[in-house]
C-alpha cells in the first residue's frame, strides 16, 4: 500500500473537528496527487453517503468520468458519536455494475474502525477488478483497533485525527 503524505485536513483542533470546504479542497488535491503517483484508476466508487462528495471531487481532479456509488453503512443515525451496528449493511450492490478487469478507486469520507471500507473493498474485489485501491479524507485513530495501523491498510489518507470529524455537508456542521 502506498504511504500517505502529510495530512491536509487540520487535525489539531479540539474535538469534534469541523472540516471546512477549504480543508476539503486541500485534502482532495493531496489525495489526487497520491493517487496519480501510482497511476490513474479507471473507475471511482463512492461509499454512500459520506463518500459521495469526495468521490465526485476526486473524479473531477483525476479526470475520470466513470463514477459509481454503493450504499454500505455501520452508522445507525446522524450526529456526533452516533451508534454503529456490528456489521455493515449493504443496499443495492448492483449499482456497482461490471468492474471486471478495471482499476477501481474506492472512496469514503472517514474510516473509524476500517470495517466499512474493508467490507466494501472485499465486495468490489469479488466483482473481478484488476485492482482496488482505497482513499479516505480522514482516519479517526481513536476508533481504529485493528492491526496493522491504518496507513498500512488504506492506500491514500488525507488526514489522521483522534476525534470525531464533522464535514461541511453534515447538518450538525453548524456550530
Amino acid at each position: 500500500m502506498a504511504p500517505s503524505s502529510t495530512p491536509s485536513i487540520r487535525a489539531d483542533r479540539p474535538g469534534p473537528m469541523y472540516v471546512t470546504w477549504d480543508d476539503l479542497t486541500a485534502a482532495t488535491r493531496a489525495l489526487a496527487h497520491q493517487v496519480t503517483a501510482a497511476g490513474k484508476p479507471q473507475v471511482v466508487v463512492g461509499i454512500v453517503r459520506g463518500g459521495m462528495i469526495p468521490a465526485a471531487w476526486l473524479a473531477h481532479r483525476l479526470a475520470i468520468r466513470d463514477v459509481r456509488t454503493v450504499e454500505v453503512t455501520r452508522t445507525t443515525s446522524d450526529g456526533i458519536n452516533a451508534a454503529k451496528s456490528t456489521l455493515p449493511t449493504t443496499r443495492n450492490p448492483a449499482s456497482l455494475g461490471d468492474l471486471t478487469g478495471l482499476d477501481v478507486l474506492l472512496v469514503d469520507d472517514i474510516a473509524g474502525s476500517g470495517v466499512t471500507l474493508n467490507h466494501t473493498a472485499r465486495m468490489i474485489r469479488d466483482l473481478g477488478p484488476a485492482q482496488v485501491r482505497t482513499a479516505v479524507l480522514a482516519v479517526n485513530r481513536a476508533n481504529w483497533t485493528q492491526e496493522p495501523a491504518p496507513q498500512h491498510r488504506i492506500d491514500y489518507i488525507a488526514s489522521l485525527t483522534d476525534t470525531w470529524v464533522v464535514f461541511p455537508w453534515e447538518e450538525q456542521h453548524e456550530r
